[in-house]
């Protein structure tokens, strides 16, 4: 239910999320992934992580309110989505192998940053939500090339880019505020800064 470009006002119960897009997998849709078990247990395995931990601790600095409840296993219709005032979903019933938990949380919690530090982030503004989306699939390493190339993508030269548009263009036009054309003019937009902007990273992992 995508809101048309310069629409009216939207109904106050709608919530918007930011999700890590469930791109064709085969295998986990066929099967419904993991069973819950194994998700916990491998969310457990995933906050120890590097990349987690370093987030984690990045998250406690600013002040941000992460644990005890920021993380919930569940059954869902994309990888995984974040929700201000919710916290993380890790989709069991998309997850096949450690390494797709692992990045999903990744992702998340790069928008839980954003959220946290983005004092006046509105997740109904496409340009908001343009810009974590952007920084999440940069900056998680969803669009290592390896991970292109298991998705089917060939290209070899500019694919973290074009693959970090795709991947944003999928998640911002399901926000039910933004319609296709609007959340493409808004990730053409805030391109250049939020693709440069690598915090709380020193440089894209």
């Amino acid at each position: 239910m995508a809101a048309e470009h310069g629409g009216g006002d939207k109904p106050a119960d709608v919530r918007v999320e930011a999700g890590s897009s469930a791109e064709p997998r085969g295998a986990a849709a066929a099967t419904g992934g993991m069973s819950q078990e194994d998700c916990v247990a491998g969310i457990r395995s995933a906050l120890q992580h590097p990349t987690v931990r370093f987030l984690r601790e990045r998250m406690e600095k600013a002040g941000c309110q992460v644990w005890p409840r920021l993380i919930q296993a569940a059954t869902c219709s994309t990888a995984g989505g974040y929700a201000s005032g919710a916290g993380v979903k890790v989709c069991c019933n998309h997850m096949r192998f450690q390494d797709e938990i692992n990045q999903v949380l990744i992702h998340e919690l790069i928008h839980a940053y954003d959220d946290c530090v983005g004092k006046n982030l509105d997740w109904k503004n496409c340009a908001h939500h343009a810009c974590s989306e952007i920084r999440a699939n940069h900056l998680s390493g969803d669009c290592h090339y390896k991970r292109e190339l298991l998705r089917g993508f060939m290209k070899i030269r500019g694919h973290e880019q074009d693959c970090v548009k795709r991947r944003a263009l999928m998640s911002v036009r399901n926000n039910p505020y933004c319609s296709e054309s609007s959340a493409k003019d808004a990730i053409e937009a805030v391109w250049d800064i939020c693709y440069n902007d690598t915090r709380p990273f020193d440089r894209a992992p």
